[in-house]
């Protein structure tokens, strides 16, 4: 029974090897270096064309509003099925930018339409922003907790 058991979890293993997708881990890190660099060129240019815009706008409201324009343009590529396809290539430079998280919130959200607004999408969301929020608040607040402790009171 045992070496049945073990031939078929052999035989399994290597039918998974056979059929698993094989990465080359220095291509895709070249792939992800320089889509991300163009994700952050492409929102330098765009602060710099509202900068050149709005003149009078302090760069704080500039940089808001940069950001605003890609992450709706992530959640515009992502309705359209752009976006998937270039995370799939270019990796992890797309996916750890604000744009990733913007493109995470709707697919889940995009996914669940059928079910209705309210028990649909907008719960949905939740799965991805809600776990995010969560550990955004709590190890920010560890973190300033240990930096109180070490550094003290700073003004």
């Amino acid at each position: 029974m045992e070496e049945t058991r073990k031939n078929l979890n052999k035989r399994y293993n290597k039918y998974v090897n056979a059929v698993s997708p094989t990465t080359n881990v220095w291509k895709s890190l070249f792939h992800s270096f320089w889509i991300g660099g163009l994700t952050c060129l492409a929102a330098e240019l765009i602060f710099t064309l509202y900068e050149f815009l709005f003149p009078s706008m302090e760069q704080p409201m500039v940089g808001n509003i940069t950001l605003m324009t890609i992450i709706a343009i992530a959640i515009i590529l992502t309705a359209l099925g752009v976006y998937d396809r270039m995370g799939r290539f270019g990796g992890a430079g797309l996916f750890l930018p604000i744009t990733g998280f913007a493109n995470s919130m709707s697919s889940s959200a995009i996914e669940f339409k059928s079910e209705g607004l309210i028990f649909g999408s907008t719960t949905k969301i939740f799965n991805i922003v809600g776990p995010v929020l969560v550990n955004g608040i709590i190890f920010s607040s560890v973190v300033g907790i240990i930096h109180l402790l070490i550094f003290g009171r700073t003004a």
